[in-house]
């Protein structure tokens, strides 16, 4: 049985400044304009991996991101939608269960992830096209965002650092 540690030692995953540990595997040569008009890579993906003991922290990028399922517990992905409401992925492979193989999450949407079962981890891909950059990286600040969605504020307090 792979463990966590198994994974973040053979795929050479390092730390995120969301939480969790990560990899780019892939980084287009194309470039393309993003949704702000910035050139950006066609597309890039990477491996991530996050422990129950952790979680990704509330933030939101410039780009679509489309979540894989590779190994380990379901993932819950909390996004929160522009109109303020409140979608939650299961990225997993229970799809009897409504857990699914991927899934999406829009351009310029907060969101968040945790492991869903204590004591275990979750391995995901994940593609983003426009590709990442941390330039497009914005990590949420608890308070502003409860002043802006304050009817999810439980869920923004638990997976949020600051």
């Amino acid at each position: 049985m792979k463990n966590e540690q198994y994974y973040i030692k053979h795929l050479q995953l390092e730390q995120h400044p969301e939480g969790g540990y990560f990899k780019e595997t892939y980084r287009s040569d194309e470039n393309v304009l993003n949704r702000n008009g910035v050139r950006r890579s066609a597309s890039t993906g990477i491996y991530f991996l996050i422990t129950s003991e952790f979680f990704s922290a509330f933030h939101k990028i410039e780009s679509d991101e489309m979540w894989h399922y590779h190994d380990g517990a379901a993932l819950s992905v909390y996004i929160i939608l522009p109109n303020g409401e409140l979608e939650i992925l299961k990225i997993g492979k229970d799809i009897e269960n409504g857990e699914q193989l991927q899934g999406v999450v829009p351009a310029g949407c907060w969101f968040a992830s945790k492991v869903d079962v204590p004591d275990s981890f979750s391995l995901v891909g994940c593609t983003v096209a426009p590709g990442f950059d941390f330039d497009d990286f914005i990590l949420a600040e608890r308070e502003k965002l409860i002043q802006e969605f304050s009817e999810h504020k439980q869920i923004i307090t638990e997976l949020t650092r600051v």
